[in-house]
């Protein structure tokens, strides 16, 4: 499928795979090294999408935040940071949130045709809301990224949406940052959870870097032929 965005998917996690703890406040995985790392790749990017679980538990600005690569994408016609997108099923998304309020990119909420109503009024004048069926459709959406100009997606999850690209083999690159302490509870939401993968013990991911960052460590998979002409 070459008619949507590449998709490259980022996370960090625990020694033991997760993305979080259980205390209800956000766990720092990585470190200051690596979130330049991650803000380099959001300014190459056209959008980032996260989902709306995201949106409510770690309430992100989802913006560029170097001041020199926002500079040198507005030099190249662009908006200082990607368009944010999100995926709901409910709605349930305060226009409040920095999603909504922070920097001026485009925001895209694909929503569940149930709740587009109430999501377009609760929204209105913050974002898009477009009616993306029931259930949401990823490859659906992405084909209508595409058409909105969208060449290249960043997802940053959450565990739900990561595992919904993955299983759906529509990743074309995974950024996966392993940090170097445990969690070990498993109330805490894990890097993806139960289903079927392309990638199996039969069919191996390409890994294309490992790089020592500070205390963590990426991993660069390939996950399509598209990540080598990138």
């Amino acid at each position: 499928m070459t008619d949507r965005p590449y998709v490259l998917l980022s996370c960090a996690t625990s020694m033991d795979g997760y993305l979080d703890d259980a205390s209800g406040q956000r766990l720092l995985l990585s470190n200051e090294a690596d979130l330049d790392r991650v803000d380099a790749v959001r300014a190459g990017c056209d959008a980032i999408l996260v989902g709306a679980g995201t949106v409510r538990r770690d309430d992100p600005r989802l913006v560029v935040r170097s001041a020199r690569r926002r500079a040198e994408r507005v030099a190249r016609g662009l908006p200082a940071s990607p368009a944010k997108v999100t995926v709901t099923g409910c709605g349930d998304l305060d226009p409040t949130a920095r999603f909504f309020t922070t920097g001026d990119a485009d925001r895209i909420v694909y929503c569940a045709t149930p709740a587009v109503q109430k999501t377009g009024e609760r929204l209105a004048g913050r974002a898009t809301v477009v009616d993306a069926g029931e259930p949401v459709d990823p490859a659906w959406l992405l084909a209508d990224l595409a058409g909105r100009g969208v060449d290249r997606l960043m997802v940053e999850g959450g565990a739900s949406v990561l595992g919904q690209f993955l299983t759906a083999g529509l990743a074309d690159e995974l950024h996966l940052v392993l940090a170097p302490f445990f969690v070990g509870d498993g109330r805490a939401p894990r890097f993806v959870g139960d289903g079927t993968f392309p990638w199996h013990p039969g069919r191996r991911a390409r890994v294309a870097e490992t790089r020592q960052i500070g205390d963590v460590v990426l991993v660069r998979y390939a996950l399509s032929e598209r990540c080598d002409a990138t």
